[in-house]
């Protein structure tokens, strides 16, 4: 039971503190700053939308058809139509539980421009939005992606696709007609991904230049892609923040996973199960979504043929530059915000904590491990212990162990670069530190309009500057050192330089050393596969 409580911590949306506050007046905020209208006309038809300060921003643009009709099926493109449609406002979020508008028509995605038809061959960052494969949207203010298309002359798509049931629910084994619905998100990810392809240039960005991105369930995302066939040329770069997939589920643990849903609505695993589940109500789908322990990428054998990072690196995308970053306090708010007593933890209290929350340590001695964290940082309190090993343990092996598999990829493969976020946000006292998400704003260099979890002034607004021209210049050149930054080199294991994102942002080999050494004495376990 804890492990499944602790996956449903993973899953849960955006851990990013106050943002529900702030989004609520998030869209029409913004349309009321804007005033000239934009027209372009894509593949399916014309859509019209406004300019903001010489930035074209078109929200909702269909990409792939109403999912409710296809349930559990790959997406199709939208069919064309004539006249003029408005991309306004934002498209509804996929269904999943939780206090906003949903709707099974959720293939929209978003885009900001500096300039239509100019043919000025602008790199696009397509970003993927966190939530695990269970929740999130790309309609959030701090991926909002005004600031970044201006400041790096870019053009920037945010992408929102089905999640949880709708997208990775494995019924393959009990109907072959539907061996593809464990990878259904992924394959709405790929639609869109050929939606910029085929249209991109009518927003002023270069097709053959285009930057994956994501944070947490939205880099694994990213991972999975660069090891699908379907995906092969679609993307030639990837960056991902705190999202890893090394392995992903076997059809036997997605069956089981698919059961517990049949299950939970009682009804049988099997084609008459199939053909009830394809037509219950979308509310009553949503309220079981997460029966399930866990829901995300198969390793089907035919679209996703094997792991992403396992047993090494995918070799079709072994000529794509990556970056790979994690921040230091993850689990402050994976783990932190779902139980506050772990913030007044005593060295009494620490040890069971750390036991019912490690799922991630294997047969290592918790004890011996709350040793030598008190041994190397002697300053750390009990809470910051907790943080420290369940954040090290975590996701963040996940990122060694892709970076090491990616430098161990053949001479004249594209390098790989490995960031570390330090720097702790002030919002509550501190409390919270460089915790999971808080990376998200200053990549998009939004600090300046989230001070609900960031804080404000020139140190934070310095600091987003900084890291959105790194991660800019990497979507141009597929290289993210620029002037002002310390010399950034490739990743290595003989090295292991990483970029430290903080007050003072520096270049370190080899950070948490003695982390990685003892957390490696056990075999990584992916969540869920």
């Amino acid at each position: 039971m804890r492990r499944r409580s602790f996956l449903h911590l993973l899953v849960a949306g955006s851990p990013l503190i106050g943002g529900p506050r702030l989004r609520q007046g998030y869209g029409g905020q913004l349309a009321r700053a804007q005033s000239a209208e934009s027209i372009v006309e894509t593949a399916q038809g014309k859509w019209r939308a406004r300019a903001n300060r010489g930035i074209h921003i078109f929200k909702g643009i269909r990409y792939g058809a109403d999912t409710s009709r296809r349930r559990f099926l790959p997406p199709v493109a939208p069919q064309p139509w004539t006249g003029l449609r408005d991309a306004l406002e934002f498209g509804l979020v996929a269904p999943q539980p939780g206090s906003r508008p949903i709707s099974e028509d959720c293939l929209h995605l978003n885009v900001w421009t500096p300039g239509l038809r100019d043919n000025a061959k602008r790199p696009v960052m397509v970003w993927f939005h966190g939530g695990a494969y269970s929740g999130g949207t790309s309609n959030d203010i701090e991926t909002d992606g005004e600031r970044l298309s201006r400041g790096g002359d870019v053009v920037v798509v945010t992408v929102n696709h089905r999640l949880n049931a709708f997208g990775y629910l494995h019924l393959g084994a009990f109907d072959p007609n539907f061996a593809a619905s464990g990878n259904a998100g992924q394959l709405d990810l790929i639609l869109a991904l050929e939606w910029v392809r085929a249209n991109i240039a009518e927003f002023g960005g270069n097709a053959g230049n285009v930057t994956i991105f994501g944070h947490s369930g939205g880099g694994a995302k990213c991972a999975t892609l660069m090891a699908m066939p379907k995906a092969a040329g679609l993307f030639h770069r990837v960056l991902t923040q705190s999202g890893q997939q090394v392995t992903a589920s076997r059809p036997e643990t997605a069956t089981t996973n698919a059961t517990a849903l049949f299950t939970a609505l009682g009804l049988a695993p099997d084609r008459p199960g199939i053909d009830r589940l394809r037509t219950l109500p979308m509310e009553q789908l949503v309220k079981v979504s997460r029966a399930p322990a866990y829901l995300g990428p198969v390793k089907d054998g035919r679209i996703l043929p094997r792991d992403p990072f396992d047993p090494d690196a995918p070799p079709q995308s072994a000529k794509i530059p990556m970056i790979l970053g994690n921040t230091r306090g993850e689990t402050r708010t994976l783990i932190g915000r779902g139980d506050p007593s772990l913030f007044e933890l005593t060295w009494e209290t620490l040890l069971p904590k750390l036991k019912a929350n490690s799922p991630f340590m294997g047969t290592l001695d918790r004890a011996e491990v709350i040793a030598k964290y008190r041994e190397w940082y002697p300053k750390y309190s009990p809470a910051d212990v907790f943080f420290a090993a369940t954040t090290d343990s975590r996701s963040w092996r996940g990122q060694v162990i892709e970076a090491d598999r990616r430098a161990a990829q053949p001479v004249g493969s594209a390098p790989t670069w490995v960031y570390q976020f330090d720097w702790p946000t002030p919002i509550d006292g501190g409390k919270w530190g460089a915790h999971h998400g808080l990376d998200v704003p200053f990549t998009f260099d939004n600090a300046a309009i989230t001070p609900h979890f960031v804080g404000s002034g020139g140190e934070q607004d310095g600091l987003s500057a900084l890291m959105s021209r790194a991660f800019v210049a990497f979507a141009r050149t597929g290289d993210p050192n620029v002037q002002g930054l310390p010399p950034w080199p490739a990743f290595d294991v003989k090295r292991r330089a990483t970029m430290i994102f903080d007050r003072e942002t520096r270049v370190e080999d080899d950070p948490r050393g003695r982390e990685r050494r003892m957390f490696g004495q056990v075999p990584y376990v992916q969540p869920g596969t």
